[in-house]
């Protein structure tokens, strides 16, 4: 944007001496309507003759116009919220959608906000809504909905480089929520519990297999060695009358189990 004190011609120069001789004349009265207030967190950008006095901003605090010639507009720097509503979006695997958001963003230079676009904020909110339709309409269920942080980040990449020129300086974007239909959450429970299900089967699957082989192993230590199997038969005993008070146990010598085992064979 061009300085505003540039070419504004022989006429405006008129214009402009009239106004500060006007001033003049009606000085002290006409300092309350030259003075203007601007909030630590406003600026102001002053137009002399339809032309931006400046291409910084001035304020905060006091500021000095004409008021013939001069106007101005205040702008808020402060962080605004935009909620963007819930849009209606078809994925990449064709499932229908409803995602909302919210975009926090600040205006950063206010001589653009104000020269480069009619409303900036309608403007910011608008193109807000077209990028989250446009970045989750190339995404699948499951990018969606894992992915969410990715996807704001992309989504505020989008929206800082095509505001930039406006003066909007985007700082963070967040999804705010999911809505899936009905019948595809049934779905995708369901197909959560046969994955469950599936996967406790294998487990319980590789666990017998190695109960077996750790049986296997033990009966081959056992066999080299009598003993041992009497020592183990004695331990269950202790187990059971300390966990099983009730239960009556009739131990039986193991010899005796094996010759009535010999003689089963015999007869």
């Amino acid at each position: 944007i061009a300085d505003g004190r540039e070419g504004i011609g022989v006429c405006g120069w008129i214009l402009v001496s009239l106004s500060f001789l006007l001033v003049l004349i009606t000085f002290p009265v006409s300092i309350w309507a030259c003075i203007k207030i601007v909030k630590e967190y406003e600026r102001a950008v002053v137009f002399r003759l339809g032309r931006v006095l400046s291409k910084k901003a001035k304020g905060p605090g006091l500021i000095l116009i004409l008021p013939c010639t001069d106007t101005f507009i205040k702008v808020d720097l402060r962080t605004v919220t935009c909620k963007i509503p819930p849009q209606e979006i078809l994925t990449k695997d064709a499932v229908t959608t409803q995602v909302d958001g919210v975009v926090y963003y600040r205006i950063h230079s206010a001589v653009s906000a104000v020269a480069n676009v009619t409303d900036v904020h309608l403007s910011t909110f608008l193109l807000a809504q077209t990028t989250l339709r446009n970045v989750l309409g190339t995404q699948s269920l499951a990018q969606l909905l894992s992915g969410r942080e990715e996807i704001a980040h992309s989504i505020q990449a989008i929206l800082d480089s095509a505001t930039e020129q406006w003066g909007i300086k985007v700082a963070r974007v967040e999804i705010k929520d999911v809505r899936i239909p009905v019948a595809m959450q049934r779905a995708m429970a369901a197909e959560a519990e046969a994955t469950r299900e599936a996967r406790a089967k294998v487990v319980a699957a590789e666990g017998e297999m190695n109960a077996s082989k750790a049986l296997t192993q033990a009966s081959m230590v056992l066999a080299e060695s009598p003993a041992g199997l009497q020592l183990r038969y004695l331990q269950t005993l202790t187990t059971l009358a300390a966990e099983n008070n009730s239960t009556i146990v009739f131990p039986l010598p193991i010899n005796m189990l094996e010759s009535l085992r010999q003689k089963n064979r015999g007869g």
